[in-house]
């Protein structure tokens, strides 16, 4: 895995994954967790963010001229993926068109006819990614792919994106099930505990104190 790639993993893991039990904003529950925002809104992980986002669409043979998503989850992801990149123009969807000023939903970049991408943070019924795709067909826009960055693979999300999305395809970054894996080897402490030499904690760069099951400072150890 991408340098890249896999610090995001670390961080998503280590800031935005819990383990408990949740209501979920689709009306189900889980033993788990995701609040991507902790990570897209922190300092190294909107870098990370930026950077992998730009590198899959970029690999990906897209070509878009702008990025956006539903507020708020897409907020960090648009403005991260639209610096990092240098090219990418960004644009917001409402929920609903505002009731003052010009009422427009889209927010940002709009040039009807423009090739764009759709990104979301999670996705697991894909409400708040299908909503985005609809304003943004129905403002003109050309959709030419759709990314979030964790899938959770439930409650039927994905088959529900892929036709939204159709003809463009639905792409995650990570899967719920990539991200719990890598929490539960951070918390890992069946392990003896051995000190870091010269080395610096892969969450925030400070000196490191310890190497199982990562390079981690004393602040970030568990």
């Amino acid at each position: 895995m991408h340098s890249s790639r896999q610090d995001l993993l670390r961080l998503l893991a280590h800031k935005s994954f819990r383990l408990g039990e949740f209501k979920l904003s689709s009306g189900g529950t889980s033993d788990y967790y995701i609040d991507c925002r902790t990570t897209t809104l922190d300092a190294k992980g909107s870098r990370l963010t930026g950077e992998v986002f730009s590198d899959e669409i970029r690999q990906r043979g897209w070509k878009p001229q702008a990025i956006g998503g539903l507020t708020m989850g897409a907020d960090p992801i648009v403005t991260a993926v639209s610096v990092v990149s240098g090219e990418l123009h960004g644009f917001l969807v409402r929920k609903a068109e505002k009731q003052h000023g010009t009422g427009q939903r889209i927010e940002g970049f709009r040039d009807k006819g423009a090739r764009v991408a759709i990104v979301d943070d999670v996705c697991t019924t894909g409400a708040s990614t299908m909503q985005a795709i609809e304003a943004a067909r129905e403002f003109g826009f050309e959709i030419v792919g759709v990314m979030c960055l964790v899938e959770r693979e439930e409650a039927k999300g994905r088959p529900s994106v892929e036709k939204a999305a159709a003809p463009a395809p639905f792409v995650s970054v990570f899967t719920a099930r990539d991200v719990r894996a890598e929490h539960v080897r951070q918390n890992d402490e069946t392990g003896p505990v051995i000190f870091a030499v010269a080395a610096t904690c892969e969450i925030c760069g400070g000196p490191a104190v310890t190497n199982v099951p990562r390079n981690r400072c004393a602040a970030h150890r568990n």
